[in-house]
C-alpha cells in the first residue's frame, strides 16, 4: 500500500509570487494544445481550406475564456447550486477551487461557435480540428490534481498494488489514484485513438462526435473509482454527477456521428 507524496502545491516561489504546480499544467495543457492544433492544420484537409496557425492561436485564446468561464460556472451550477445562490459573489472566486469538466466544455463549445460565426466557418469544421487536441490537456489536469492530492479516489483492497492513502481526505483508508485512471483513460488512450481516427479523412462531425462517446464513455468508466463529492453523494440509480452528465455527453455524441456518417457529403 502506497502513500500519497504530499507534494509541495508551489512549484516556485519569486517573492510574494507563488507560482503553483496546477497552474503549471494549465499551462502545459495550453501549449500541448498549441502543437497539436498547429500540426492539424497542416494536414491536407484543413490546409486546402485556408486555416493557418494564425487560427489556432486565435481559438487558443477564446478556448481559454471558455474554459475558465464554463467550468467554474459549471461547477456552481452542476454541483453547488444552492450555496452559491446564497453566497453569489463566491461565484468569482476561482482561486479557492471548483471547476467542472462538462462546464468547461460548453464554455469551449460556445467560444468555438462565436469564432466559427466570426471566422465563416462551418462550427463542427472547428470541433473536429481541435477535438484530438483536447486529451493531452485532460491529462495534464489530472496530473494536477494528482499533485494536489484532491479528487482521490474511493475505497480499494489493501492488496491492490497501487491503492494509496491520501492523507487530505482525512482517513488512512487505501484508496484508488482514480486521479490516474482517468490522466490514462481520458487523456492518453482518448488521445492515442482520437489521433489516429482523426488521421483519415472524415466526414464534418464524425471526429467531433467520438471525442463526445469516448470521453464520455471513460469519464463514466473511471467514476466508479473516483470518490462523489460528499457534498453530493451517489444520484439516482447509484450514479455520480460526473456519470450523469456523461450520459447525454455520449448519446449526444452517438447521434452526431450517426448524423454524419449518414450525409452524403464526401470525407474531408
Amino acid at each position: 500500500m502506497l502513500v500519497h507524496p504530499q507534494f509541495d502545491p508551489i512549484a516556485l516561489k519569486l517573492g510574494p509570487v507563488a507560482i503553483h504546480w496546477y497552474g503549471i499544467t494549465y499551462l502545459v495543457a495550453f501549449g500541448l494544445f498549441l502543437w497539436l492544433a498547429v500540426l492539424r492544420v497542416r494536414q491536407p484537409q484543413y490546409a486546402q481550406r485556408g486555416w493557418t496557425r494564425r487560427d489556432v492561436e486565435d481559438m487558443l485564446f477564446y478556448g481559454v475564456l471558455g474554459v475558465v468561464i464554463g467550468g467554474r460556472l459549471g461547477y456552481v451550477l452542476f454541483y453547488k447550486p444552492a450555496y452559491y445562490a446564497v453566497h453569489p459573489l463566491e461565484i468569482i472566486a476561482v482561486w479557492k477551487g471548483g471547476m467542472s469538466f462538462h462546464g468547461g466544455l460548453l464554455g469551449v463549445l460556445a467560444a468555438m461557435a462565436l469564432f466559427a460565426r466570426w471566422r465563416g466557418r462551418h462550427f463542427l469544421e472547428v470541433t473536429d480540428l481541435i477535438a484530438p487536441c483536447v486529451p493531452t490537456g485532460l491529462a495534464s489536469g489530472r496530473i494536477g490534481n494528482f499533485i494536489n492530492g484532491e479528487l482521490w479516489g474511493r475505497e480499494a483492497d489493501r492488496s491492490l498494488p497501487w491503492a494509496m492513502v491520501f492523507p487530505q481526505s482525512g482517513s488512512d483508508l487505501p484508496r484508488h489514484p482514480s486521479q490516474l485512471y482517468q490522466f490514462a483513460l481520458e487523456g492518453i488512450v482518448l488521445f492515442v485513438l482520437l489521433w489516429l481516427y482523426a488521421r483519415q479523412p472524415r466526414r464534418m462531425g464524425e471526429v467531433s462526435g467520438a471525442f463526445l462517446v469516448g470521453y464520455g464513455s471513460f469519464r463514466f468508466i473511471a467514476e466508479y473509482f473516483r470518490e462523489p463529492d460528499s457534498f453530493l453523494g451517489l444520484l439516482a440509480l447509484n450514479m455520480s454527477m460526473g456519470q450523469w452528465l456523461c450520459v447525454p455527453m455520449i448519446l449526444a455524441g452517438i447521434g452526431l456521428w450517426t448524423w454524419a456518417r449518414q450525409r452524403r457529403e464526401q470525407p474531408a
